[in-house]
């Protein structure tokens, strides 16, 4: 598990005083303020951050440094990160999107079906983007109990029971 969780990113500039678009991948989105200041992926730049507005699809905010449209604009695509040690801990039948990439995905039979590529959720609920040598195409499995019985963080590995005819 990484020491660096992705709460967040930047879409682009927001006016011409250096405010940026955010999107907060946060349950409650505004608390991406909280765990200020935040980092690029590598941690080795900082990015105090203040919200100042709600706007359509997120948030305007300042960064630490940020003073013009222009250096806001370089900025676009930019993922911001917060130490896991900074984040509240989850209960046992939750986890955090970045834990659960890359982990291996086995049957309930023990056969290996792929690895987790990504986690999405497109409203509903959320959809573990499976790959493998085995699958023919993206798989998208329901991460639900049913379909998810058992996440093992530990020994990096999931076991699922895919619904009829999903493989």
């Amino acid at each position: 598990m990484s020491d660096l969780v992705c709460v967040g990113s930047i879409t682009g500039s927001y006016g011409v005083r250096g405010e940026v678009r955010l999107k907060s991948f946060c349950a409650v989105p505004e608390d991406i303020e909280v765990y200020s200041p935040l980092t690029n992926d590598t941690g080795n730049e900082r990015y105090p951050l203040v919200l100042t507005r709600q706007i359509k699809n997120g948030f305007a905010a300042r960064l630490g440094g940020i003073e013009t449209k222009e250096q806001a604009d370089e900025l676009k695509g930019l993922r911001l990160y917060a130490r896991r040690d900074q984040l509240p801990s989850l209960p046992d039948d939750e986890f955090y999107h970045t834990d659960l990439i890359g982990l291996d995905v086995y049957d309930t039979g023990g056969t290996l079906l792929g690895s987790v590529k990504s986690v999405q959720n497109h409203g509903a609920a959320d959809l573990l983007e499976l790959h493998g040598p085995g699958l023919n195409s993206t798989v998208l499995l329901p991460f639900t109990r049913e379909a998810v019985p058992t996440v093992d963080l530990e020994k990096g590995r999931i076991v699922a029971d895919p619904p009829e005819g999903l493989l």
